[in-house]
């Protein structure tokens, strides 16, 4: 199985002026709006050094089609947050870091914690941070704060950047304002807690939900994963899928990553084992065949300076090409092998 190494930070070319004489989709397509973030399609959850170096070793393989999250919240041991908060920011300050795609969870709000995790990470980290993810807010304003928080350490640090926010929607609070969370400035992905969101329902819902097929065949949970996808896609927002409890069959985390994508409109899913990884990977990929076909529209419609075009007997315009260059970089997101035509007109830097 071969995978292919992308640009780090962003999966969007930098120098995109140098690439071509002809413009590039990025310039056309999302004149005067916000494009949709790419983001890599699994995010691995890693709570210990030990774990988040084997995660670093396991990227460096595939390249950065999967983030790092280092986990400061249940990765952390009671009464040394503040020495694992500085151990994670070191990780993701270090050179096994090839890619720039590792990020840290925070404590939650509650917690007496969170705005030292806060300081700690930006301070020492801030430049290379891929994102910070906010869990278990109560409500929009508690999202506000953090973020708020987020914005004072890096004025107080110097970071001459905003660290993009993931947010966890986990509670009923979370889950009743998520439209107003998804369209907070920074938050880059809504991230869906199941554990949390079950247990908060106090033995309603059955433990049965946690896992498949439980997790998408209950009302209320199917309900919850709807709005919440709904609520991200709606504000430019990446829908991003709890974990599969399923360590060791493969074909099983498949299935729960493939029925996330397809049923549900997720793009991204967390991983909490390396096993995890390469299957969901290939679940969230889209079709070869469509790949290949949005690299010939693409191309076309380049040449045609993005008027409209016929194609296979079909007519395309602006509308679909963004479909089509989204699906495109979700595609190369994923490690996809793109066409080379397409490779050299729209990512070579």
């Amino acid at each position: 199985m071969a995978y292919y190494l992308l640009p780090c930070d962003r999966l969007i070319p930098k120098n995109i002026s140098v690439m071509s004489t002809l413009p590039h989709p990025d310039l056309i397509l999302f004149q005067g709006e916000k494009p949709f973030p790419i983001l890599p399609a699994v995010d691995h959850y890693a709570g210990s050094e030990k774990l988040m170096l084997k995660a670093l070793g396991v990227q460096q393989g595939l390249g950065p089609v999967f983030d790092i999250t280092c986990d400061c919240e249940d990765g952390a041991r009671a009464g040394a947050e503040a020495e694992h908060a500085t151990m994670a920011a070191d990780i993701v300050m270090s050179g096994d870091n090839h890619f720039g795609r590792v990020g840290a969870r925070i404590h939650d709000i509650t917690h007496e914690h969170w705005e030292a995790d806060v300081d700690i990470l930006v301070g020492r980290a801030g430049q290379r941070l891929a994102f910070l993810t906010i869990p278990k807010p109560r409500s929009s304003a508690d999202v506000v704060r953090q973020i708020e928080a987020i914005r004072s350490a890096e004025l107080r640090h110097g970071i001459d950047r905003a660290i993009p926010v993931h947010v966890l929607i986990e509670t009923h609070g979370a889950l009743r304002e998520a439209w107003e969370i998804a369209a907070l400035e920074r938050v880059e992905s809504l991230d869906f807690g199941l554990m949390d969101f079950v247990s908060g329902h106090h033995g309603a819902i059955p433990g049965s939900a946690m896992r498949s097929p439980g997790q998408f065949d209950h009302p209320l949970v199917a309900r919850a994963k709807c709005d919440i996808a709904a609520a991200a896609l709606a504000n430019g927002v990446v829908p991003s899928h709890n974990v599969t409890t399923e360590l060791k069959d493969i074909d099983y985390i498949r299935r729960d990553a493939e029925r996330a994508r397809q049923e549900f409109g997720y793009l991204r899913m967390w991983s909490i084992h390396p096993n995890q990884i390469v299957p969901i990977l290939e679940a969230m990929r889209p079709n070869f065949s469509e790949v290949e076909e949005a690299s010939q529209i693409l191309a076309a419609a380049q040449d045609k300076h993005w008027g409209p075009i016929q194609h296979a007997g079909k007519l395309h315009d602006r509308a679909s090409y963004r479909y089509y260059w989204e699906l495109l970089k979700r595609a190369r997101a994923t490690g996809m092998s793109i066409p080379d035509e397409a490779t050299k007109r729209f990512f070579l830097q």
